[in-house]
């Protein structure tokens, strides 16, 4: 059964329904307490996947090493563990901004990026996906991965990375979705609902958060949902890739 994207006047925090006003705050909150092992629980999450599943979001945008420069955004990437990938396939010349609303992520991002050797030029940015800090069509390409199913206004913030690419540039969304083979299903919801919150308790003091994380999967539009979305924002070609038997799914459009 296909999640629909809420309308206007609703939206969820995990599988209660709030206000839009009132999910950034709530989710804010969220990744105030995780960041510290965010990616560690992304390891935990995903059995280790979501590196292989951030490879291939890398390989599919196909990123340009030129020596004119390329501009990139990472949208909701404190940690920098995808910009820094693009960062080593775009070159030294690469200019790639690492957007996220939350300082508490930038804070890992930063820290991070301090302690190992990438390619590019990066800058970290604090500021919301549904109102970028840029003007029209300034950057060649945009990602975000596992940022989009937080965001209170999915239209919105699609709609913005519409605007902020140039003619040419293209989007890449790797999020969780909905697995597509008969009774893995069950298994991995059995598993997400049962086990990733105990994990988070355990790895991260926080069984709660975890709870929400594996609540918005849930809630979150399912593949031919987001690719209409895509579609609607303006963004032509939309197409989607499943990943891992549907476990995650990677989004592609283009501005043309």
């Amino acid at each position: 059964m296909r999640n629909p994207i809420p309308d206007n006047n609703a939206t969820h925090f995990g599988f209660r329904d709030v206000e839009p006003g009132a999910k950034q705050a709530l989710v804010d909150d969220v990744f105030a307490k995780v960041a510290r092992r965010y990616d560690l629980m992304n390891d935990l999450m995903s059995g280790g996947l979501h590196r292989l599943w951030k490879d291939a979001a890398v390989d599919w945008l196909a990123p340009r090493a030129s020596n004119s420069g390329y501009r990139h955004i990472d949208v909701a990437g404190g940690t920098g563990d995808m910009a820094f990938r693009i960062a080593e396939a775009a070159g030294k010349k690469a200019e790639i901004d690492i957007l996220d609303i939350n300082a508490n992520m930038l804070r890992e991002g930063r820290a991070r990026a301090g302690r190992q050797a990438h390619g590019g030029q990066l800058r970290f940015v604090q500021g919301n996906a549904e109102d970028l800090p840029y003007p029209d069509q300034w950057f060649d390409s945009y990602t975000i991965a596992f940022g989009l199913r937080n965001v209170p206004d999915i239209g919105k913030a699609l709609s913005e990375a519409f605007r902020v690419l140039k003619t040419g540039g293209r989007i890449i969304c790797l999020e969780f979705s909905h697995p597509s083979i008969p009774m893995f299903d069950k298994i991995y919801e059995f598993y997400s609902f049962n086990a990733i919150p105990v994990i988070g308790t355990l790895v991260a003091g926080d069984g709660d958060s975890y709870r929400y994380l594996v609540e918005s999967i849930r809630k979150f539009p399912d593949q031919e949902a987001l690719m209409e979305r895509v579609g609607e924002a303006g963004f032509e070609q939309p197409k989607y890739r499943d990943l891992s038997g549907g476990i995650a799914a990677i989004h592609s459009g283009w501005r043309i």
